[in-house]
């Protein structure tokens, strides 16, 4: 598909990276906060269309995964958008739950003050060693 195309027609056609991976960020539907960042493959994609479940690829474990499938805080796609150049997935979600594994309601928890610095701006809300048993 041309570069044209791809950024105006009606057809999707995601732009893969070289692991056959895309960025897909999550936000919560209701807030417009900004929840987590994760991966795709094709499959993982199609399964989120199909099911309404923010499902992701593990990089490090090799293998999709559906949000909240250990936790139970899953995220209900509700609508699912593409960036220009279709090479970013937005997942528009209803969270059932917190959805940090450390514990917070967004990955985003922490600021970056000046350079190095980082800065709490949300509470934990959940300790991961009770709802986490690995």
């Amino acid at each position: 598909m041309s570069d044209t195309a791809r950024e105006t027609g009606d057809r999707l056609d995601v732009k893969y990276n070289d692991q056959g991976l895309v960025p897909a960020i999550v936000q919560d539907i209701d807030t417009g906060q900004f929840l987590m960042m994760g991966w795709m493959n094709a499959a993982a994609l199609k399964q989120t269309l199909a099911t309404r479940k923010a499902t992701f690829y593990s990089r490090s474990r090799d293998k999709m995964w559906i949000k909240g499938e250990e936790s139970g805080h899953t995220q209900e796609v509700v609508e699912a958008r593409v960036d220009c150049d279709q090479d970013v997935v937005l997942l528009r979600c209803k969270s059932h739950g917190p959805c940090c594994h450390v514990g917070y309601n967004s990955c985003f928890y922490r600021a970056i003050d000046g350079t190095e610095k980082l800065r709490l701006v949300e509470e934990r809300v959940f300790d991961p060693k009770t709802v986490y048993k690995k």
